[in-house]
């Protein structure tokens, strides 16, 4: 445990090991390892991770011929005659190995299984031999180099900016092998990652190969291998990699975010995930660099999303043709794609900028993305999964790949695996640290140990119903006396303001204020960038209360977002509601919610993997002989994330809170 300690920490932290100088975030997040999850609402999910989603998605790896593909390219270099044909369908397969593989490491930190890490171990020997002697890993083309996959090109990284997704497998296989590392202190996975990273700095650089990849993820693979090794190559063609981006005039490789120069770029486009991966990898090297440039165009790109190209839900990349953002302003409903990976991106990249920047806003998007959007993504059971998450239903529209509901797998199951490797990691996002300060980001029932200064040693517990309540109670425990801040989040939706933007807005405002006390009573505490800090000297068992307001809210979207003219969403604290048709007699798309309706919220602990239901009055439009007409109905509401989970359904976020050319009720 004390290597494995290390290790999380050397990732987290300044190398100082490595270097006596180096620069990093000003903000350190906790390591995931040293905070215990204690939460009703996000425990399960994280336990159905590690028994259910984990073992299925290997399953479903071994099934579809992921793990033969590397048998298959094993033996080719065992015995060059040997004819193999790649299992599967696209060249980019591998890496959904790579990413069940780190989620694993993740759950084994946590949870040691000796039988999981048995099975990794052999997994992992399988990949080593498929790796070409160079360092090359990459079965669509070693299982037959002379018919490769179609996509990877005649020859290595020929097509990398466009559909090989060369550099793709090497960066999950990078995240992967940092992962198992910290986790075991085993470097089988390690060095084989070391080997392709090396050969990725003969080949590319100044004065080489200075092709931009086409789907991003190299660059945080390659910041986390030099975090653990101090080796500044890996930063340096992290950096290079972003740099290269530009350098053709063509505006179709916007796409994958190479149309112009990242410093010069202002506007979120492209691929949602492969820009969110790469916006992140851009916040690391600046981080790790210094460079301002980058912070300059990274901060203009979030301004850009987070007010023109964000959904209620936490969810992002709104056109399915090329699961891409689309232009300002442009949220369609029905066909809403908001891809899982692209929420997990967004987490990614959102909490980096809380890193360089200390600013609640961004935890505010995390947040909302991450109880909406990307829970969404998959099942309360944990084997079934959306692909994309629209904010609409009609029971006709196929958005799931083909399906209206969740799926056990895809032919790219990009988003099973991402939700493997995400879900274990949950605990790292919810406290973080600088010198004096501790913040708490998110409201999850958790305790975790850290040191300030790196002296005061410091055991910080919550315990809460949230998202329930917004009764949160934080505990602090310094190991002695110490004066220090604590610096508590206070949610965007406590403040009337559901984004930090104009893109959406509360229908009424909310009059209600949090209530902040420690030990019972009334503190001073002082804004900042939406942390209420409370600077004062800490003893055993200071006790911090926290009473968010929680009244059920309706919110509005900017007038040039029309698909959502004369709609309303419910929310409720971080929660955004939904009707669906199980709920609602069948169809949904017809009900409206006048501005007097009251609602009220009940909770249910035996549906949906317990949940808190919304229900009032509202009306449901028909057509008669006298054309349309309303009548009463009483109308339920669910969590957004908790829908099609009893099966093919219609479902509504909007709702209509307008009666255009509707005759008066009929009883």
């Amino acid at each position: 445990m004390k290597l494995l300690s290390f290790f999380l920490i050397l990732f987290y932290l300044p190398l100082n090991s490595f270097a006596q100088n180096v620069i990093d975030y000003p903000i350190q997040g906790v390591p995931f390892n040293k905070v215990t999850i204690s939460d009703h609402f996000w425990l399960p999910r994280i336990d159905t991770n590690r028994t259910v989603t984990i073992p299925s998605s290997f399953k479903k790896c071994e099934e579809t011929g992921r793990v033969e593909n590397f048998v298959l390219a094993a033996k080719k270099l065992e015995d060059p005659n040997f004819k193999g044909k790649f299992q599967t369908k696209f060249p980019f397969d591998d890496t959904d190995v790579y990413k069940i593989i780190e989620g694993a490491a993740y759950s084994l930190s946590e949870h040691p299984d000796p039988h999981l890490e048995k099975y990794v171990d052999s997994l992992i020997t399988i990949i080593g031999k498929a790796q070409e002697p160079d360092g090359y890993l990459y079965t669509a083309r070693t299982i037959d180099p002379a018919h490769p996959h179609p996509w990877s090109g005649a020859q290595r990284w020929v097509n990398e900016s466009k559909l090989s997704h060369e550099t793709y497998d090497s960066g999950h296989l990078f995240e992967a092998a940092a992962a198992y590392y910290q986790a075991t202190g085993k470097r089988n996975l390690l060095n084989i990652a070391l080997k392709n990273a090396d050969l990725l700095c003969r080949v590319f650089g100044p004065g080489k190969r200075d092709d931009a990849p086409g789907h991003e993820i190299v660059e945080m693979g390659l910041v986390r291998l030099y975090r653990i090794t101090g080796e500044k190559k890996y930063l340096n063609l992290a950096k290079f990699f972003i740099d290269c981006r530009g350098k053709k005039i063509d505006p179709s490789r916007a796409y994958w975010q190479d149309q112009e120069p990242v410093i010069d770029q202002t506007e979120a486009v492209g691929h949602a995930v492969r820009a969110g991966y790469l916006y992140s990898g851009v916040a690391d090297v600046a981080a790790l660099t210094g460079d301002k440039a980058y912070l300059h165009a990274i901060d203009k790109i979030w301004d850009n999303m987070v007010s023109k190209k964000y959904y209620i839900t936490g969810g992002i990349g709104a056109i399915p043709d090329g699961e891409r953002f689309g232009d300002n302003y442009q949220l369609p409903n029905l066909t809403a794609y908001n891809e899982t990976c692209a929420s997990i991106a967004n987490v990614f990249w959102n909490y980096r900028m809380f890193l360089l920047h200390g600013d609640a806003k961004y935890i505010d998007i995390l947040e909302r993305t991450l109880y909406n959007s990307l829970r969404s993504g998959v099942s309360i059971s944990g084997d079934q999964f959306f692909y994309a998450n629209p904010l609409s239903c009609n029971g006709e529209y196929t958005f799931n790949q083909g399906s209206l509901t969740r799926q056990s797998w895809f032919d790219c199951s990009c988003c099973p695996t991402n939700m493997c490797r995400f879900m274990p990691s949950l605990p790292g996002y919810i406290y973080a640290q600088n010198k004096d300060s501790l913040y708490v980001n998110l409201f999850v029932g958790s305790s975790a140990t850290l040191n300030l200064n790196g002296e005061c040693k410091i055991t910080v517990s919550q315990n809460t119903d949230y998202p329930w309540n917004g009764v949160n109670k934080i505990r602090i425990n310094p190991a002695k006396k110490s004066h220090f801040s604590v610096c508590v989040r206070i949610p965007g939706w406590v403040e009337n303001q559901p984004v930090p933007s104009n893109l959406y807005a509360f229908k009424t405002p909310n009059h209600h204020q949090f209530v902040l006390k420690v030990n019972g009573k009334a503190v001073p505490y002082t804004m900042k960038k939406g942390y209420a800090v409370i600077e004062r000297t800490w003893v055993k068992n200071d006790l911090i209360e926290l009473n968010l307001p929680m009244p059920i809210r309706r919110i509005v979207a900017n007038s040039k977002v029309t698909n959502d003219k004369d709609k309303v969403a419910i929310e409720r604290g971080p929660i955004v509601y939904c009707l669906e048709g199980i709920d609602n007699r069948g169809d949904v798309s017809n009900i409206e919610l006048p501005d007097a309706a009251k609602l009220k919220v009940t909770f249910y602990p035996d549906l949906l993997g317990g949940i808190d239901m919304i229900t009032g009055e509202g009306k449901v439009i028909k057509q008669s002989h006298n054309g349309l007409v309303s009548q009463p109905c009483i109308i339920k509401a669910i969590p957004y994330y908790a829908w099609s989970n009893r099966g093919v359904d219609k479902m509504e976020v909007w709702i209509s809170d307008k009666s255009i050319g509707i005759s008066n009720e009929i009883k």
